[in-house]
């Protein structure tokens, strides 16, 4: 029978939850102060621990921070007051969930479900382990993780992930398209206890709709047609690790409805099938949208974004930090060598033109560019002449990405030799905004106007605007979808 110890001042809320609690078979002791709670704690050790963060000889954080009375507990926070910079002080200090009072019975019930079913993989870090966990590991040559870069900007983002990785939050990563938010969630769950368990990466926006809820949550054998087996979906395959949901604002709306079911129950069942199954995975959310503004478009549900949006994490593009330009490119150029089996390296003229060019397609067009450069080098030596170059006069409407007069060779040439294709303008193609529109309509007419300028070529319209060819088949089916 496992043990819980709650800590409330409040009599009769701690009635009421060891009453429930005591129903489902645990062992409960109740302490109303942090004396009482650690002279408790020391004749038992509990299992979980209810902690309210106001007591009247102190706060509950307090316990909480001292992890040799706390031991391997897990700790779940009870509080009147709640704020999101309270809840994620606990979590990081170890804390595993939080109630707000009046405590809600079938929140408290979940959480005694959790306790029951919980692996190993989902306990908190050791004291020891997160200690280590916590500790500043970039190397000397500008590693963290999986991540590169040595400015201050990226030191920021490795001191988040350093802190939040070892707890079981939620975490949200935005950024622009090829910052490398994927690597970001892969350090974030190498950093975690669930480091030894799956970790699930799947592309929202590739998905057929159809095949949604059987791709997340499987479905059993003859449930539909084409079912001819039993299939274990995302939720299955990353059971004790983390799933990584790339690009969540490009999931269909009814399919966002359960699977904010799934983080509030934290169970599912397979297409077809009665049976609930438990969602013991960590959730890690991405998207190269502004969530706020998807939400705003009605393309991402509001309780899902405050669901998924606990700790946000902003990567930055890389324009934003040209330092680190030098150093990706040498690590992304060792990886190309040995895997070619023959050494190159940049010249000073190459190193000089990279790092002043603007890489509106950020560290994925950076990994692209060294990558054609080692193959047209034809010594061992990489000069800047297939390297991207940095535009004069391109218009800041079009963000720099790249300069008009670059299209427009191809555009003639085509309206040349077809008088059915669209003339382009005369004078080269310029994009006016009005002060004031959403980032939303501003992103939209900028793709549209490329694309029409690009003749409709969408490789070629992806390369001038420095995103995937799937981010922009992306965002035009988002365009003609109805609202």
């Amino acid at each position: 029978m496992k043990h819980v110890l709650i800590v409330d001042d409040d009599t009769d809320s701690a009635a009421s939850m060891r009453a429930l609690i005591a129903d489902d078979d645990f062992s409960v002791a109740v302490a109303h102060s942090l004396r009482d709670a650690r002279r408790q704690m020391a004749l038992q050790q509990p299992a979980l621990v209810l902690l309210d963060i106001q007591l009247p000889d102190g706060s509950g954080m307090d316990l909480l921070k001292d992890a040799d009375v706390v031991g391997d507990a897990l700790v779940v926070l009870v509080t009147g007051h709640a704020s999101l910079d309270t809840s994620i002080a606990a979590l990081r200090h170890g804390a595993t969930d939080y109630l707000v009072k009046p405590v809600q019975f079938p929140r408290l019930k979940k959480i005694l479900a959790q306790l029951t079913a919980l692996s190993p993989a989902s306990r908190p870090l050791s004291a020891e382990a997160r200690d280590a966990a916590l500790a500043p590991t970039m190397t000397a040559q500008g590693q963290f993780g999986r991540l590169w870069g040595r400015a201050p900007v990226m030191q920021r983002i490795y001191a988040q992930i350093a802190r939040v990785a070892p707890t079981s939050i939620t975490v949200f990563i935005t950024g622009e398209s090829g910052t490398g938010k994927e690597m970001a969630a892969q350090t974030l769950h190498d950093r975690s206890a669930r480091s030894a368990k799956p970790f699930v990466a799947v592309n929202c926006g590739a998905i057929s709709p159809n095949l949604m809820e059987s791709e997340f949550f499987g479905h059993e054998k003859g449930s539909f047609t084409g079912a001819d087996r039993q299939h274990q979906g995302f939720f299955e395959r990353a059971a004790g690790g983390t799933l990584f949901l790339d690009e969540v604002t490009e999931m269909p709306l009814d399919l966002q409805v359960k699977l904010l079911r799934v983080l509030e129950t934290s169970t599912f069942h397979r297409v077809g099938s009665a049976q609930s199954l438990q969602a013991d995975v960590r959730i890690i959310a991405a998207s190269n949208r502004c969530p706020f503004e998807a939400v705003k478009e009605g393309r991402l549900r509001e309780d899902l974004l405050y669901r998924l949006n606990v700790f946000p994490l902003q990567m930055p593009p890389l324009r934003e930090r040209l330092s680190d330009v030098p150093l990706l490119a040498e690590h992304f150029l060792r990886a190309i060598s040995a895997q070619e089996g023959e050494p190159k390296k940049l010249g000073a003229a190459a190193i000089a033109q990279i790092t002043s060019y603007r890489w509106p397609g950020n560290v994925r067009e950076l990994r692209n560019a060294i990558q054609r450069a080692y193959v047209m080098a034809e010594g061992g030596v990489i000069d800047e002449e297939w390297l991207p170059k940095t535009g004069t006069g391109a218009p800041l409407a079009v963000m720099d990405v790249q300069e008009p007069a670059q299209i427009r060779p191809l555009a003639a040439t085509a309206a040349a030799g077809d008088p059915d294709t669209p003339q382009p303008p005369a004078a080269e193609a310029t994009l006016q905004l009005p002060v004031g529109i959403s980032m939303a309509t501003a992103e939209r007419q900028l793709i549209e106007a490329t694309l029409k300028e690009c003749l409709y070529q969408k490789e070629r319209t992806a390369a001038v605007l420095g995103i995937s060819l799937k981010t922009l088949y992306n965002r035009l089916k988002g365009y003609t979808s109805p609202q």
